[in-house]
Formats: C-alpha cells, sequence, structure tokens
C-alpha cells in the first residue's frame, strides 16, 4: 500500500517535544522555492536527487496554499465543505486524482554556521509529506497542524543543499482532517533549520503552579541535566533545573497576564522561558483558576487570511488578539486544531484563556452512520494518540492554555479514551475536553454546541435529562459545564445572546461558552471588471460544497468588526453600569480576578440627542464582583424639556497592552428622572419583546395622548387639530365635502401618495418582506416563501374622502393563500404635516410569523442623507439590540449598509422617534411616528437584496428605498443553533401605527 494511504503516525520524525526560542543558531527556509503540480500523486519522486534539473519549474512562495498561489484555476482551487467529505469515504484510500505539489530548495548556511547536530523542523503540511534532505528520505509526516522535527546534521552541506518536499491534497490524513474549512493543501507554516548543540536543551517542561491559599508559586522545570534557572525577578540565580523551588509571586490570569523571564541555560544553549503561574482546578463542580471560578466570554477560531488562507502572519495573529481583548473576549477554543505557536505565545502575553484542541475531526463519517469512524477503530489508535502527544509535547509550557481538547465532532470510540490517557500521562494538570461524547467518559468538563437557552437552564439547574448509565449520569452532574459552540455569528446575528448571558450569570454550574465563530472565511477575489468580493463555497467551481455558511464569523474577511461582535461586546462586558435611581447609578465588577484600578468613567447628558453636560467621574477601585453607587453630577437645567438620557462609560485611564487610555469597555444609559422634562416615548433599557401589539389610536386635535405600546406605557405624538376643507380630492369617490389634501402632497386616484414637499415619491404601501437572513434560511425563509410573502400585493377595498381625511382601505396577500392583511390608510392634515393612521388586521388564518411589518416607500436616489433620534449608530434588531444607544446620529445610505459576504436583511435602526431623510442641500422629508419605529434606507429594494449572492451583485437604483416598520421578526442563530425566542417573534396580529411626513 502507498505510503499516503497508510494509517500511521509517518515515520522518521524525532520524539515531539516543546517550542522555545534559544539563542541556538537557526536559518529560515521561508522564501521562493521551485514548484510543479502534478495531477496524481504517482510521478516519479527523481526531482528528490539534488542533481535533477527544475529550470522548468515554476516559482512558490513558502509557507503558502499552492491553489491561492495562482488564482486563474490552473493550480487548483480551494474547495469548502463543512461536513461531507469531497472525497469518497473509503478509508485510508484517496482519489487516483490527487493533485501533487513538488517543491525544492537549494540553499547555503549561512558563514559562521556550527557543524554537528542540527534538526529540520515543518511547523504545517497540508495533508501528507514526503520530504528528502541532498538526496537521502527523512520520512513521511502527517498530521497538517502538528509539527515534525528531522535530524538533518549529517546530511547538511556548507552550500549547495538540495531540500525536497512532496506534498499531496488527499492522504489517510484526510479522514481525520473534516474541520469545517477550506480543502487547501501546501506547506502552509515555517519551515527551519535549528542547530542542536551538544549538552544543549533537548526539551524543556515548565511546572509553575500557584497556591492562592498562600501566594507561593512552585516552579520546576525539567530539561537537559545540569542546566540551570536564572530570574533575578524571582531571586533565582543559577538555581538547578529538575527541583521545585517554592517563592511569593504574582499570579498569572487572563485578566493579569504576568510572566516571569526564566532563562534556562547549558553551558552550550540557553532559553528564555515566559513562566506564568497558576492553578486549574474543578473544585465543587466549577472550574477554577487560581482557587477562583471564571466565566468564559470566548470565541472559537480558526486561523484564516483572505488573501493566503491558513498561512497568518504574527501581525494578524497580534491584531486578532487586539481585536478581542477590546470586545472584551477572554478566551479562545483553537478550532480544531493546535494554532500556530506564535499565537500561544501572544495568549501568554496579551493574557486570553484557551482551549488548545487538538488536529482531529471526523464529522463526514456521521454522514455514513459514523460506519469505519476513525475513533471507534482500532487502526488509528496510534496515529490519533500521536497527535495528541504532539498537541500536547509542544504546548504544554503555555500557561494560557487551561484546557486540552481531544478534537471535534470526531463521534465517540475507544481511541478517545487512549488520546485521553496519552495527555494525562504528558500533563494531568489541566483538564480534558470533548463535546462529541455526551456521556463525558474521558473528559473533565460536560460541554454541548448549539444547546438552546431552555437546555442550558435546565443544566445550569442540575435538571437536564439523565443518562442511561447511573454512574456516568452521577459523574456528569458533578461537571462544570460550557456551551463550546453557541451563537453561530453567521451573517445577521447571532441573535439572543443577552439571554444566554444572563443564565450564565445565574447558575454558579455554567461557565459560559465560545462564539462559532470569530472570522468569515472569505476568500478575496475580483469580478472580471475589478470589483472586490469574497467568496465562499461553490465559487470556485467545486462539486460538492456547502456554500457560504465557511462566512459565520464576528469579523468580516478584512477583520472589520460586524455588528454582531459590537453586540457580544456589549452582552458579555466585564462591568456593569446601571441606573440606581434618585441620582446615583450602580457599577458593579464582573471581572473574575482584576479591580477597577486604571478606569475613569465619563458621563454625557442628552436631550433630545443633544449633549447638554458632560465630564468625568472617578471610578470606585472595586474588587471582582462587588458594587458600588456612585452620584451623578447635580445639574441645573430646570429649564429644559425634552427626552433627557443619561450615558456613563467605563474608560481605560492609561494605554494598555491591548487598546489605548479612552477605550471604552462598557457603557450604561437610562432615562433621566427630570420632572421639567416631556418624553414623547417611554423607552427602557432592557430588550422589549417584538410583538406587534394592538395600539391605541392617536386623537388628532389631542395636545399629548397616552398610548400603549407592547404593553408599555407611552405618550402619542402632539397633533396640531384639523381644519375643515371644503374642496374635494382629484379623481376620489367619498362624500360631497372631500379631503383637501395640503399642497404640498398629491394623491393618485388609488389614494396613493405619489408626491410630497415637492419630491415624486414611490407611494407607501405596506410591506411585509426582508431578505432572508443566514439565520432565516434554515426553516423560516422556505415558510415565508411558500407563503407567499416576497411576491404580496395589494388589493385596493375601496378610497373615500371627507372633509377630515382620505380613507384608502386595502388588503394585501400573495397568491396561493388565503391569509392576509386588512389595511387602513387615513390621510389627514397636520398643520404643517402630512399625518397617516394606519390601521392593520390579520384577515385568515396565519400559520407563520411575518419578515417585517410596515411601510416601504422609495424617494429619489439624490436623498441619500439621513439623520435620526433612536438608538444607533449601528444596525439592531429585536434580539441583537444591547448595543445600540439612544443617541441622535446622521449617516449615508450607503453607510448604513452592512456589507455581510453574503447579502441578507441588514442596516435597520429601531426605537427612532424621528428621521429625517434629505439631500446634500438638506432638503427632504421628516418622518415621525408612534410607536417608535425601525428604519431602514437603502438604494435597492429587498427584492434585489434577495436576489444578490455577493455584495457586488448589488446595483444601485434611481430610489432610495425607505422602510418604516412597526417591527421584524428577531433574528436568532438557526442557521447551526436555536432560533427566535418567542419574546422576539413577529407574529400576525392587530397593529396601529400614526406616521407624520413633514417637509425639511
Amino acid at each position: 500500500m502507498r505510503y499516503l494511504e497508510t494509517i500511521s503516525t509517518g515515520y522518521g520524525a524525532l520524539p515531539p517535544r516543546a517550542y522555545p526560542a534559544t539563542d541556538a543558531a537557526r536559518l529560515s527556509l521561508n522564501g521562493t522555492w521551485r514548484f510543479r503540480l502534478t495531477p496524481t500523486a504517482d510521478t516519479p519522486a527523481d526531482f528528490a536527487d539534488p542533481a535533477y534539473s527544475d529550470s522548468g519549474w515554476d516559482e512558490i512562495a513558502v509557507p503558502s496554499h499552492w491553489p491561492l498561489q495562482r488564482r486563474d484555476g490552473s493550480w487548483g482551487n480551494p474547495i469548502y465543505t463543512n461536513v461531507r467529505y469531497p472525497i469518497p469515504v473509503d478509508p485510508p484510500h484517496v482519489p487516483t486524482d490527487n493533485p501533487t505539489g513538488d517543491h525544492r530548495l537549494a540553499f547555503d548556511l549561512p558563514d559562521g554556521w556550527p557543524g554537528g547536530d542540527a534538526v529540520l523542523r515543518f511547523d504545517g503540511i497540508d495533508s501528507c509529506g514526503r520530504i528528502w534532505l541532498n538526496g537521502t528520505e527523512l520520512g513521511v509526516t502527517f498530521g497538517s497542524r502538528l509539527p515534525t522535527e528531522y535530524a538533518v546534521g549529517h546530511l547538511l552541506r556548507p552550500t549547495g543543499n538540495t531540500l525536497a518536499v512532496r506534498v499531496h491534497q488527499w492522504s489517510a490524513g484526510t479522514y481525520v482532517e473534516d474541520q469545517d474549512m477550506w480543502w487547501l493543501p501546501g506547506i502552509f507554516r515555517d519551515v527551519t533549520l535549528l542547530t542542536r548543540p551538544d549538552g544543549g536543551l533537548t526539551d524543556l517542561r515548565v511546572h509553575a503552579g500557584y497556591d492562592h491559599r498562600t501566594g507561593l508559586g512552585t516552579l520546576r522545570v525539567d530539561t537537559t541535566d545540569g542546566a540551570t534557572l536564572t530570574c533575578p525577578e524571582l531571586g533565582l540565580t543559577a538555581a538547578p533545573t529538575g527541583f521545585a523551588i517554592e517563592m511569593p509571586v504574582t499570579p498569572w490570569t487572563a485578566e493579569t497576564p504576568h510572566l516571569y523571564r526564566v532563562e534556562v541555560a547549558t553551558a552550550t544553549e540557553r532559553a528564555v522561558l515566559a513562566v506564568g503561574f497558576r492553578t486549574v482546578a474543578i473544585e465543587d463542580g466549577r472550574f477554577t483558576v487560581n482557587g477562583r471560578p471564571i466565566l468564559f466570554r470566548g470565541v472559537n477560531r480558526h486561523e484564516f487570511d483572505p488573501d493566503h488562507g491558513r498561512v497568518v502572519t504574527e501581525d494578524l495573529m497580534r491584531t486578532d488578539l487586539l481585536l478581542m481583548k477590546q470586545h472584551n473576549v477572554n478566551a479562545v477554543r483553537t478550532s480544531h486544531y493546535p494554532p500556530h505557536p506564535r499565537f500561544l505565545d501572544l495568549c501568554d502575553e496579551l493574557g486570553m484563556w484557551v482551549i488548545d484542541e487538538c488536529d482531529l475531526e471526523t464529522h463526514g463519517f456521521g454522514e455514513n452512520d459514523w460506519r469505519a469512524n476513525p475513533t471507534a477503530d482500532p487502526a488509528w489508535r496510534d496515529a490519533l494518540v500521536d497527535r495528541a502527544q504532539r498537541m500536547v509535547a509542544r504546548d504544554r509550557n503555555h500557561p494560557s492554555i487551561i484546557m486540552w481538547s481531544l478534537g471535534n465532532e470526531a463521534g465517540v470510540g475507544d481511541n478517545l479514551g487512549h488520546m485521553a490517557a496519552a495527555i494525562r500521562a504528558l500533563d494531568d494538570t489541566r483538564p480534558l475536553h470533548y463535546e462529541g461524547d455526551h456521556s463525558c467518559m474521558y473528559v473533565d468538563v460536560y460541554s454541548r454546541m448549539y444547546a438552546d437557552h431552555a437546555e442550558v437552564e435546565l443544566i445550569g439547574r442540575l435538571e437536564e435529562p439523565p443518562l442511561d448509565d447511573p454512574l456516568l449520569d452521577g459523574r456528569r452532574r458533578t461537571m462544570p459545564f460550557i456551551q463550546c459552540e453557541y451563537g453561530h455569528a453567521m451573517g445577521n446575528g447571532p441573535g439572543g445572546l443577552h439571554e444566554y448571558q444572563q443564565l450564565f450569570e445565574k447558575y454558579d454550574r455554567l461557565h459560559g461558552g465560545f462564539i462559532w465563530e470569530w472570522i468569515d472565511h472569505g476568500i478575496r477575489s475580483h469580478t472580471p471588471d475589478g470589483r472586490e468580493f469574497h467568496a465562499y463555497g461553490g465559487d470556485f467551481g467545486e462539486e460538492l460544497h456547502d456554500g457560504n455558511f465557511i462566512c459565520d464569523g464576528l469579523v468580516f474577511p478584512d477583520r472589520t468588526p460586524s455588528p454582531g461582535l459590537l453586540e457580544y461586546k456589549k452582552v458579555i462586558e466585564p462591568i456593569r453600569i446601571t441606573d440606581a435611581g434618585t441620582g446615583t447609578f450602580t457599577i458593579e465588577n464582573r471581572h473574575d480576578f482584576t479591580d477597577l484600578s486604571g478606569l475613569t468613567l465619563r458621563w454625557v447628558y442628552e436631550i433630545d440627542g443633544v449633549e447638554q453636560g458632560s465630564g468625568e467621574l472617578a471610578c470606585p477601585k472595586l474588587a471582582a464582583g462587588s458594587s458600588e453607587a456612585v452620584a451623578l453630577p447635580a445639574l441645573d437645567l430646570a429649564d429644559q424639556s425634552g427626552e433627557a438620557w443619561w450615558t456613563v462609560s467605563a474608560l481605560l485611564a492609561e494605554d494598555t497592552a491591548w487598546a489605548r487610555a479612552g477605550h471604552e469597555i462598557a457603557w450604561g444609559q437610562w432615562p433621566a428622572a427630570n420632572p421639567a422634562a416631556t418624553f414623547p416615548h417611554a423607552v427602557t433599557t432592557a430588550p422589549e419583546p417584538a410583538v406587534v401589539a394592538p395600539h391605541a389610536a392617536v386623537a388628532a386635535d389631542s395636545a399629548v395622548t397616552s398610548v400603549a405600546i407592547n404593553g408599555v406605557g407611552a405618550t402619542g405624538l402632539a397633533l396640531d387639530s384639523l381644519a375643515p376643507v371644503q374642496t374635494a380630492a382629484t379623481g376620489l369617490s367619498g362624500s360631497s365635502a372631500g379631503f383637501a389634501a395640503p399642497r404640498s402632497a398629491r394623491f393618485d386616484e388609488r389614494g396613493r401618495l405619489v408626491e410630497f414637499a415637492g419630491i415624486a415619491l414611490v407611494a407607501p404601501r405596506m410591506d411585509l418582506w426582508r431578505a432572508p437572513t443566514d439565520n432565516d434560511a434554515h426553516t423560516l425563509a422556505a415558510q415565508w416563501r411558500w407563503a407567499g410573502l416576497h411576491r404580496v400585493h395589494e388589493r385596493t377595498v375601496d378610497v373615500t374622502a371627507d372633509t377630515d381625511a382620505l380613507t384608502v382601505r386595502t388588503r394585501v396577500a400573495a397568491a396561493a393563500v388565503d391569509a392576509g392583511l386588512l389595511v387602513t390608510y387615513r390621510w389627514s392634515e397636520a398643520g404643517d404635516a402630512l399625518r397617516l393612521q394606519l390601521d392593520i388586521t390579520p384577515d385568515g388564518v396565519w400559520t407563520v410569523p411575518l419578515p417585517r411589518l410596515g411601510l416601504r416607500l422609495g424617494l429619489p436616489a439624490t436623498y441619500d442623507q439621513i439623520t435620526w433620534f433612536g438608538r444607533g449608530p449601528g444596525e439592531a434588531y429585536a434580539d441583537t439590540r444591547l448595543a445600540a444607544r439612544v443617541g441622535r446620529f446622521a449617516a449615508t445610505v450607503d453607510t448604513m449598509q452592512t456589507p455581510y459576504v453574503f447579502p441578507q436583511e441588514n442596516g435597520a435602526r429601531i426605537d427612532v422617534r424621528w428621521a429625517t431623510i434629505s439631500d446634500t442641500a438638506g432638503a427632504g422629508l421628516r418622518i415621525e411616528a408612534d410607536p417608535l419605529f425601525q428604519l431602514t434606507a437603502r438604494r435597492w429594494t429587498s427584492e434585489q437584496l434577495d436576489a444578490a449572492r455577493h455584495q457586488t451583485d448589488l446595483v444601485p437604483g434611481d430610489h432610495v428605498w425607505v422602510n418604516v416598520d412597526l417591527a421584524q421578526h428577531g433574528i436568532g442563530s438557526n442557521s447551526c443553533g436555536p432560533g427566535v425566542l418567542a419574546r422576539h417573534a413577529l407574529t400576525a396580529r392587530p397593529a396601529t401605527m400614526t406616521l407624520l411626513l413633514r417637509p425639511c
């Protein structure tokens, strides 16, 4: 059997070891190599001969993935599948058509290169590599995201060395690397030549525990005999290795990542280790570090660059971690393989809890009822254990790693137990994780993916359904619980994060979770005319693919934060600032370890979105877990009226390693208790149900009228009384004393508003459709399309005019269904405004929720300047609204769009009191509404947005399309997770809305 189709650990490699930087000479072999791509694996290996001429070969960058080096497809294309293998499931065999990349590098040793032993290290080859140096075969490596080292000192020459590497896209290893990512072959991590001095540091094992009761750390470093430890900060000078040393230390945590620089030296080699003292334990069913329970505010992170795939630079890794820290993320699960080793160094430095996951996933076997699954097949035992051992040997010195994970979505089987035993033999200081076996037979924590809110609450209360085995059930109930994946961040979303966080904070057993996932894996591409877009599955002609499921991150491919990341930052903020009444607010420190030193508080007082005062307050230095009331400043605003709001933010007072001074960590906002103020709407900072309930009409002759909005008391719009008019509206039937519209308005014969304030309009009409989000697409979109909500028509029932109003009654419905909406438009004059009373009554039997409920109108494309008083500055929906604060905001129509890789509903602003839509000269219209409305404005219709597959498909037209909605259906996480909670669903029921249109 060919080596690439052999279930094995490979051959020729040295035992795995840690990855320290030492002063031994090293030579990076990254750079430009010679390259030849062949369609099968069976080309003769004569290219390994140093005398072979590669003058006719191409060049390639190493590290790289060869399909991304030539974007014309001549070197193959990326393939995306989530679960299903892109090759027949026939382990360990792979197709004859197996793209194979032959790589060659000629290199000389630098002047002064010492002789003696040396090793050649490959940090990542996907999926299988066969390696030669100067014509001698070194071995074969499997385990794409794990390092392999080969002894080469005896083969090196001062000049004229030839390194040859054959890389196969498909191999036996493919069957255990099905990790929901692009299939991309190549030498994609560093290649390095390292000297190994005689008597040097062969391996290093750091033990650095911390006793929170005594404040003492215990340090032991196991390495080469005769090595010594030096650390002036710890008072160590040439201390012997191999022995435990106890001393007072400052502990390491993700919040306080204190590292000691410990030099380990022999006579011939020196390394400086970043040592963090900390102890991880499970105590009384809780996951603790240094004796304190911790809460994961985490993300799952694939390695990805939109131009280079899984080739990531240190700068890009640091960018990821800085963004995470700046958005209150404190934990990373390395989905679903060990990351580049420098990433873990940065986690140590900047502070991040890490679950290090083995390079193992066999998800595609589930499509075949888990037949021949490698985790249950004894033939795979050594190969899987080898992967676990290589991960732990490389990474166990990192204080940031607080759990090992056996892998992901690999079913169940005895090989998992062998992996667990091998890990514990190498490192028994960290708990083990694996979600795929819900019995938790081999692990120390109970982990789930996408458990809905109700199930998470049951688990928190220790009331989840029992396992069949009472012993395993009892054992599992003693374990802490995490959601290793939840809140699927695909497209617009995820929704429902706030409710999850409430559960995590309510029950001691729950230790938080990890959003799936960090980044959209869109590959930067261009249309034939040069416009940029991000490609996903199917864009490269794959015969089997999973579309845009590869784009499910909290940041876009270029690492721009999505609205989902901003929402997550708010949901998980470690400081809570809330109204305490009587001129005070409460600040609560929800960190696990740190006090609030180094912060300042900034307050802003606004009326109708206009700042009236601002300043700073001293931030109490609260210990973790404590809270305190803080007095607001006394302001002399007795003569002020309007809607008044306090906003208080917690900011960094000084620069840190991860953000500049002034960076906002958390904020709170609440309406001011100003008796002199008049509030046209009652608004709460907590999410309200996105249910359209009946609303009382606002009397036309009232000054201020109380109404009910979603069960919350509110105040109606102040409207002028209507003056009787005598002129009949042209073309409309009705009473003899017809309604005379304001001079600024014109209606057609069907009672549709076609002009206002000199602006030609596409008449306002009922709109029920939104371009389905990725979360809608799983189930709701098909139901909505079946109900015809994307193709409704409006039938005019009658049009009447009297002295007070023009009334138009219609029925809105779709072909083939009997459910519809009865809609009454009542137009009347209100001083300088045109008033619309909109009444909606469901007709027939509605079996599906509504995507949206409101009005759509069109304005000429020049009206693209938007100002609003409501929540912003970014988009928000019923269950993704915590990050939106009340204020006065301005944007262009173009900047109001959220450029999701796959176009979908986006850009809504919620709780809007009023909005102006104008041209650059300021002329346009102002919209006021009761109840608070949801505003969307874009240069394409929802139907055009629905039809688009990439951002480049969206072509601006002649209109700006404006939606004024009572509500939209919530967002949820149903692309891979639970749907919308009932309180955020939009159902068909009677509703009323009052609008005022004014010129501006």
